[in-house]
């Protein structure tokens, strides 16, 4: 007589970015983040922990996050990017560093996403809890930036339960 092992997927979507005010615009983001300078990235807002039922193996993560920055100068680029980590520490780039190239409408809060579906890797394998975040810096020394979370930024990972 053989062993069975029975194994359910399950799905858990978390919007863990965002949460602020209500709003009767059907855009919503969160607290503002400022004073971002050019020395390190900043998480905007502080990095979401995602916590799955006890014994859950993650099969699959996938993202769909949005923020929007702002420079105060109008000559200076922004940078961004998106990382996860297992121990909320050693982050793992999701996406590689992206360049908002300097314009004359810095001033003006502009929206990035990123989004996609993968298996973890590196310093992101799908440890329970795990954690998410947004960062960003100024890619010059004149001017800072200043940026917040959109509410429709979600966290949706698929897992198996033995």
């Amino acid at each position: 007589m053989g062993i069975e092992v029975l194994h359910h997927l399950l799905e858990q979507v978390e919007h863990p970015f965002g949460k602020g005010s209500l709003t009767t615009t059907g855009t919503q983001y969160g607290s503002e983040t400022t004073g971002i300078a050019d020395s390190a990235y900043v998480a905007i807002p502080a990095a979401a922990t995602i916590t799955l039922p006890e014994g859950a193996a993650i099969v699959e993560v996938e993202f769909g996050l949005t923020m929007a920055i702002k420079s105060s100068e109008t000559t200076e680029s922004m940078l961004w990017k998106a990382q996860g980590s297992d121990a909320g520490t050693a982050w793992e780039d999701l996406i590689g560093e992206q360049t908002k190239t300097a314009a004359a409408a810095n001033s003006t809060y502009v929206d990035f996403s990123c989004s996609g579906r993968f298996a973890p890797t590196g310093n992101f394998l799908g440890a329970n809890p795990f954690y998410v975040r947004m960062v960003a810096k100024s890619a010059g020394t004149a001017g800072t930036m200043s940026g917040k979370a959109k509410n429709s930024s979600y966290v949706r990972a698929l897992y198996k339960m033995w």
